[in-house]
């Protein structure tokens, strides 16, 4: 894979990382390379089982919660979802629909799913993951095409999965950020299903690179800007950065955002897709869907999943927190 230059010797400022955090960056960089055709094997598998010394999440949570593994018709081929049900109750629940992060590049179904534990547990949701195909090997529109088709199947089977289809809420973080938006605008476009909200955490949205943020973090942080046009390229070939980019691929790209669910977005003030996330937030809220936006002083990419010790990490799982439960309760 070849890619274009798209960035000047000039470097534009970053913000101060959180003090706590810098401890937390440092060893996950020491652990996890930068993202390369060469690294690509090394990142999936570490994306994919976890960082050494982190055991596999207990998704039964002690038997709180059903775990049922799926295989459904999909575009192309057949799709596995990873679907958790409270062991107890009668529902019918509401719906979270996750999709994994990894840049489009990485992870798989389980892949940061312990956020999402308590909410089933509690009884409160249904959760379904899609293992989508990621790229370079399927690039767009596999992805986002996979991720509908799971989600146009699970409010389909509602009785199967004992959940409410008119309350579905789409989440996803960094590239399942990406994804859940344009599945959020296909389902507006398509007409099926309607979703009552979006959880956007960090959300990858803009294969353009040329905001500030896209261009201020070089082998910096937890996600540089070689990292995003390395991904993004995987994702779109010698079409990024072009005209040809579909918003299903970059929803920043989306001229009409109005008739959106509800949305949160959260973003970290010293990564690469914070100008995006705010724009993004900005003109939803111009377009007259309701917006929750929270950027995080000094938060890199990616500050709060798996991490939960520092302040400013507590703070922002606290507020994501908040706004699933009230999504839940509606």
């Amino acid at each position: 894979m070849t890619h274009t230059t798209v960035f000047t010797s000039t470097t534009p400022t970053r913000p101060p990382f959180d003090p706590e955090l810098v401890p937390v960056l440092q060893a996950f960089r020491s652990l996890v390379p930068w993202l390369t055709t060469d690294t690509l094997g090394q990142v999936r598998e570490l994306s994919s089982t976890g960082l050494p010394g982190q055991p596999p999440p207990d998704l039964t949570v002690g038997g709180a919660i059903r775990v049922d593994e799926r295989t459904i018709p999909g575009p192309e081929r057949e799709l596995e979802l990873t679907v958790l049900t409270p062991a107890f109750g009668t529902g019918p629940w509401p719906l979270l629909y996750y999709i994994h992060g990894g840049g489009m590049v990485a992870g798989n179904r389980h892949s940061a799913l312990s956020e999402m534990l308590p909410y089933i547990a509690e009884g409160k949701a249904v959760l379904v993951s899609i293992e989508y195909r990621l790229a370079p090997e399927h690039p767009h529109p596999a992805p986002v095409e996979d991720c509908y088709a799971g989600l146009r199947w699970s409010a389909q089977n509602a009785d199967l999965l004992n959940i409410d289809p008119g309350h579905i809420i789409a989440i996803g973080f960094s590239g399942g950020g990406n994804l859940t938006a344009a599945v959020a605008l296909m389902a507006r476009d398509r007409g099926f299903p309607a979703l009552t909200h979006q959880i956007l955490g960090c959300p990858m949205l803009d294969d353009r690179l040329q905001t500030h943020s896209a261009r201020m973090l070089d082998r910096e942080g937890a996600w540089d800007r070689n990292e995003n046009l390395w991904a993004w390229t995987a994702l779109l070939g010698d079409s990024r950065g072009t005209a040809d980019v579909s918003p299903y691929a970059a929803p920043a790209r989306a001229e009409n955002l109005a008739g959106l669910p509800r949305t949160f977005i959260d973003i970290g003030s010293a990564e690469g897709f914070r100008d995006e996330a705010l724009g993004y937030a900005q003109r939803l809220s111009q377009a007259g869907v309701g917006v929750d936006l929270h950027m995080w002083g000094g938060g890199f990419h990616g500050f709060d999943i798996g991490i939960s010790q520092p302040a400013i990490s507590q703070a922002s799982l606290a507020a994501r927190d908040e706004f699933i439960r009230r999504a839940l309760e509606r």
